[in-house]
């Protein structure tokens, strides 16, 4: 087992992943509850149940019957750090996205089907094709502090994104606003830069919910979502309460969620199994079948075009050399990885982040095949043959250590020998994703094709994994947002997975299946947005408690 050096994100097992979760939860910080395990172990981890838990059965057998009220649940997702923050611009893993929407409300929101319907905004309209677009407010909706919902708080919420010192995720999307203005006390009037037929869906991105005018201090969670912030502890946990003012008649369900990250996989379904916690997300094929196999559990997988990427640096060696990236591509054997890692769980895919189920998906490219002798010439035409190369994989990035494994095998076949670094999942995104030559992402559905490309793809993107930038393709993804002939629009899009498919530094070997687990009682789960885990991490004000 490998440890990290860095304090609180010290890796542990998963036995010892799970005595850590329940110490916190009796009032210890992680970095006492690691203490006292290195010293002694934690006394009390053995019970299998927190204070106030009950393992009664009442659930009919699909979960789900007449909506309850009332009720407390925990939720395990797949991540933690203590860089976590309730500030919206911020959030970048599944536990930020869930509380996001559990805390604040966005001018819109999406259905099943992944179509933009009004939220805080009453009505939305463009009369020029995407250039202006008229948002009216719903009357009666106030923050949790008891403010009023005014203009004045979608102007700073979203115009605050366009701040480079805020640090937002989503700074290459809110690039095209060139302004929003008060048109009286109900409607504001964006202004884009250039017509973009997507604007609504766009704005219901977890990242630009609305939060009061002027907000810097996040750590309250204030927002107009279903449920308040009693608590917030990064790293730790957040305890959620239900609005009783909230502004969507008769939600939520649920008195309270429990939100907590526990990063080792084991360690999460452990603690589902023994009734710790209710819902968790990021299970693999082989955790699933033993979820789905315990009396009181259930499975839910959902097909979003979740996917988990190799990311070649090409501003870095040796990606900077094509003939690498294209070798690398060649030693993915597509159908050993979904069958053997993701047990099924999953779709081929071609080096190209937009999914079968999109609109936009191009089934004209070319699907590239395992290939070990082409890729063996790849390499020696890049000078790499028989180079040793480290590759960083991490539980945090789903399969990436399964994939990391069937690459390496893959690779000697091919005359490159590749060691696996090994590093824990706590704190991996903040310190080592995109920081290495070579690693793996894991890269959560978008609404969207623009979206996702112009958060991973476009040049001036943070989250542009591989450092790959192109002038044809950044001027492709602009003009399809305003271009209204869908045969045309098509075409755009089919370009710009060609580009990526040829050129960048990703490797996409297959789309993932978002698996779920989570306790029978729950009600509500036939409910499905295909964005994420946690019905697009929308969950919290459409379950209850069948208790």
């Amino acid at each position: 087992m490998t440890h990290n050096k860095r304090g609180d994100d010290t890796l542990v097992s998963p036995e010892q992943s799970l005595q850590v979760y329940r110490a916190m939860q009796a009032g210890l910080s992680r970095r006492q509850a690691l203490k006292m395990l290195g010293v002694a172990g934690i006394a009390a981890a053995g019970s299998g149940m927190l204070p106030g838990m009950s393992m009664g059965w009442a659930a009919d057998a699909d979960g789900q019957g007449t909506p309850k009220r009332g009720g407390r649940i925990r939720v395990a997702a797949h991540s933690s750090s203590s860089a976590e923050s309730l500030d919206p611009a911020k959030g970048s893993t599944a536990i930020d996205y869930v509380r996001a929407y559990t805390f604040y409300s966005g001018l819109t929101q999406f259905n099943e089907q992944l179509e933009p319907q009004p939220a805080l905004a009453e009505t939305f309209e463009s009369s020029d094709n995407g250039g202006h677009w008229v948002f009216t407010l719903r009357q009666g909706v106030t923050f949790h502090d008891g403010k009023a919902l005014t203009p004045q708080d979608v102007i700073y919420s979203i115009m605050r994104h366009k701040d480079p010192a805020v640090g937002s995720k989503v700074l290459s999307m809110v690039d095209q606003i060139d302004s929003v203005t008060a048109l009286d006390d109900r409607r504001v009037e964006f202004n884009l830069s250039a017509p973009n037929i997507e604007l609504p869906a766009i704005l219901a991105v977890m990242h630009l919910v609305i939060v009061p005018d002027g907000t810097t201090d996040f750590s309250k969670g204030i927002g107009t979502g279903p449920f308040t912030c009693e608590e917030f502890s990064p790293g730790v946990r957040s305890v959620a309460v239900r609005n009783e003012n909230y502004w969507r008649e008769g939600y939520p369900y649920l008195d309270a969620i429990e939100t907590v990250g526990i990063s080792d996989e084991s360690a999460r379904v452990n603690a589902l199994l023994s009734g710790d916690v209710h819902m968790i997300n990021n299970l693999s094929g082989r955790n699933a079948d033993r979820v789905k196999q315990t009396e009181g559990s259930r499975v839910k997988a959902t097909n979003s075009g979740n996917y988990t990427d190799l990311v070649m640096r090409v501003d870095q060696q040796p990606g900077s050399r094509p003939e690498f990236v294209e070798a690398m591509k060649y030693l993915f054997d597509r159908e050993q990885i979904k069958r053997v890692a993701l047990r099924g769980y999953g779709q081929i895919a071609n080096d190209q982040p937009i999914a079968p189920s999109s609109p936009y998906y191009f089934d004209g490219l070319p699907q590239r095949e395992y290939d070990p002798e082409r890729a063996a010439a790849l390499l020696k035409k890049a000078g790499v043959a028989g180079a040793r190369v480290p590759v960083v994989v991490s539980p945090a990035a789903n399969y990436s250590e399964e994939m990391g494994q069937l690459l390496q095998q893959s690779a000697a076949q091919a005359g490159l020998n590749i060691n696996l670094n090994r590093v824990p999942g706590d704190g991996y995104w903040s310190n080592h994703w995109m920081k290495h030559p070579l690693g793996f992402g894991n890269v959560n559905p978008r609404p969207t094709a623009n979206i996702l490309l112009s958060q991973f793809f476009a040049s001036s993107a943070p989250w542009n994994e591989s450092g790959w930038k192109n002038e044809q393709f950044d001027q492709l993804l602009v003009a399809s947002r305003s271009e209204a002939d869908d045969a045309a629009r098509r075409q755009m899009y089919a370009d710009m997975q060609t580009l990526i498919h040829n050129e960048s530094g990703i490797g996409i070997p297959v789309f993932l299946s978002d698996v779920e687990g989570y306790d029978a009682r729950i009600g509500g789960m036939d409910r499905t947005v295909p964005l994420g885990s946690f019905m697009g991490y929308m969950f919290a004000e459409y379950i209850w408690w069948n208790a």
